[in-house]
């Protein structure tokens, strides 16, 4: 079971107690939801599952690569992989396996 930690709202407290849940100790045995949460804050996250080695999932920020650009087009942000073959692939999708797996752990 996961912890749990009371916080302070950055500006005084908040009416009741409210719990925020802490990646940093969740097991390894995330839903994809908690994994794409993880993402969206910045972290890798990988399947207990997978197959491949030192894979695992991050996402590209488009104010980052929009820089890389030279010209004025919009980017939008996306997923990628690091693959076994220690290649990033960029636009990785979850397959149905991988939306519905329990097995989501955060590479620290």
């Amino acid at each position: 079971m996961p912890e749990f930690k009371v916080c302070m709202y950055p500006f005084g407290p908040l009416v009741g107690p409210f719990l925020f849940l802490e990646l940093e100790n969740m097991p390894h045995n995330m839903n994809f939801g908690d994994a794409l949460q993880a993402i969206k804050d910045g972290r890798e996250v990988a399947r207990a599952g997978w197959n491949g080695k030192n894979q695992f999932v991050f996402m590209i920020k488009a104010s980052d690569y929009q820089k890389t650009l030279g010209f004025d087009l919009k980017v939008c942000d996306g997923l990628a992989i690091k693959t076994s073959k220690n290649e990033i692939q960029v636009g990785w999708l979850a397959s149905q396996q991988d939306m519905l797996a329990d097995d989501w752990k955060i590479i620290e």
